[in-house]
C-alpha cells in the first residue's frame, strides 16, 4: 500500500496488514453499535407493585362486602398502585475485546485509503493561534468535511481548528470508528500514520 505525502507528492509504502485489510463489514457494525451502547444511560426507572411503598394491609375483607376481593391498595389498577410492567435499570453495555477494536479500525482506516478519502501530509505547522492558517490549508487541497489526525496534541492546531465549520481535529489515541466515518475525508499528518500503525497495528 502506498501513499501521496502532501505538498511534494511523495510516495511512502505502507504496511498491508495495518493499512491493506478487507473491509470486515460485521465486525465494524459489531464494534460501532457497542460504542454507542457503552456510552447510552438508562435513565428510566418505574416502581412495580412490590416497589411501592404502603399497601400492605388487607383493604377490606375477602368476603361479604359486595365488592371484589382486593388484598392490596398498590396494585396496578388502584390509583398510587404500581406499574404492571415496569421498566427497571437495564445494563446496555457490550464487551468488545481489543483484538476486535483494533481489527475493527484497521478495517476502516484500510477501506478509507481505498477510497480515496485520507490524505497525508508531511506535517502541520502552526507559527501562532491563527484559523485562518488552518481554513487556508484546507482550501488549498479542497477539503471541506475533514478529520484532521495528528499523534499528540498541539494546541496551536488544536484551537485553529475548533471554530471551522465541518472539521474536527483528534489524536491517534482518541480515534474511534464513528468519529473516523463521520467526516468525507481524513487529514493525517505523516507521524500520526506512524502512532496509527504502533497503536492499532497486529
Amino acid at each position: 500500500m502506498e501513499i501521496n505525502i502532501l505538498p511534494d507528492n511523495k510516495k511512502i509504502n505502507l504496511s498491508d496488514e495495518c493499512f491493506g485489510v478487507d473491509y470486515k463489514k460485521t465486525l465494524v457494525h459489531q464494534v460501532i453499535t457497542s460504542y454507542f451502547s457503552n456510552g447510552r444511560e438508562n435513565i428510566s426507572s418505574q416502581k412495580n407493585r412490590s416497589a411501592v411503598r404502603g399497601g400492605g394491609k388487607k383493604p377490606w375483607r375477602q368476603k361479604g362486602t359486595g365488592r371484589a376481593r382486593a388484598g392490596t391498595t398498590r396494585g396496578p389498577i388502584w390509583r398510587g398502585g404500581g406499574v404492571t410492567f415496569a421498566s427497571g435499570k437495564r445494563n446496555y453495555s457490550e464487551k468488545v475485546n481489543k483484538k476486535m477494536y483494533n481489527g475493527a479500525m484497521r478495517s476502516i482506516m484500510s477501506e478509507l485509503l481505498r477510497t480515496d478519502r485520507v490524505v497525508a501530509i508531511d506535517k502541520i505547522e502552526l507559527k501562532e493561534i491563527k484559523t485562518k492558517q488552518v481554513s487556508d490549508l484546507l482550501k488549498k487541497h479542497n477539503l471541506n468535511s475533514v478529520l484532521i489526525v495528528v499523534n499528540s496534541v498541539d494546541e496551536k492546531i488544536f484551537k485553529s481548528s475548533r471554530n471551522i465549520k465541518d472539521v474536527g481535529i483528534a489524536t491517534v489515541d482518541h480515534l474511534d470508528p464513528p468519529l473516523m466515518l463521520s467526516y468525507k475525508k481524513i487529514l493525517i499528518v505523516k507521524d500520526a500514520l506512524e502512532g496509527f500503525e504502533k497503536r492499532f497495528g497486529v
